[in-house]
């Protein structure tokens, strides 16, 4: 129907940060060999969906994931949908962190308090709202009915989290997975469909 978008949420591929569990956030690292070989691997499968346009977080790490994936589609980059800052805990593992009480406090929250010196969950899930109405408005004009979202684990549990049923965590995906979803868009953007890629 008209109200209807079809959308690929694509996490990118894995970093060397990835593969240790460190919390990447603000960092631009770019993808590792064994990331890119996944990648490719999954392009050749047919794993992902053919789309019209295809739309990026500034990061290094999603921008070479976009061009792998969708090299021949035009890429609209979103400057502000980039990761959580994840502050102090910003390229530490669980490891790192374990004697750290504010980590600790973090933990017991749910992960739902700020960050010591980076963003809440609030405000994160609220600034990767923004961007996703903005794409949804980009799509409608161009008249597409289908675009990937090529961004990172954090936004993806945010989008789906507020327009879908569960919760934040529900979401999680591994480097270079994704979602296949049926938007409908009104006066909220509600999800119809999922599936995982």
């Amino acid at each position: 129907t008209e109200n209807q978008i079809k959308l690929i949420l694509i996490r990118h591929g894995e970093t060397a940060a990835n593969k240790e569990h460190r919390y990447l956030g603000r960092m631009d690292e770019t993808l590792s060999i064994e990331g890119k070989e996944k990648l490719l691997q999954y392009e050749k499968q047919g794993k992902y969906p053919k789309v019209d346009m295809v739309f990026t977080s500034p990061m290094k790490r999603c921008k070479e994931t976009a061009q792998i994936l969708y090299a021949a589609v035009t890429t609209r980059e979103i400057p502000e949908w980039t990761e959580m800052d994840f502050g102090d805990f910003e390229g530490k593992n669980y490891v790192e962190l374990q004697q750290d009480k504010r980590y600790q406090a973090w933990i017991d929250s749910g992960g739902t308090i700020a960050f010591p010196g980076g963003e809440s969950r609030e405000d994160f899930i609220s600034r990767s709202m923004e961007c996703f109405h903005q794409i949804c408005e980009i799509i409608c004009s161009r008249d597409c009915t289908n675009g990937a979202i090529v961004l990172h684990g954090g936004n993806i549990m945010s989008i789906l989290s507020t327009i879908g049923e569960g919760n934040y965590f529900d979401y999680q995906i591994k480097p270079g997975k994704g979602y296949r979803c049926i938007v409908e868009l009104g006066e909220a953007a509600r999800l119809i469909e999922i599936e995982e890629i």
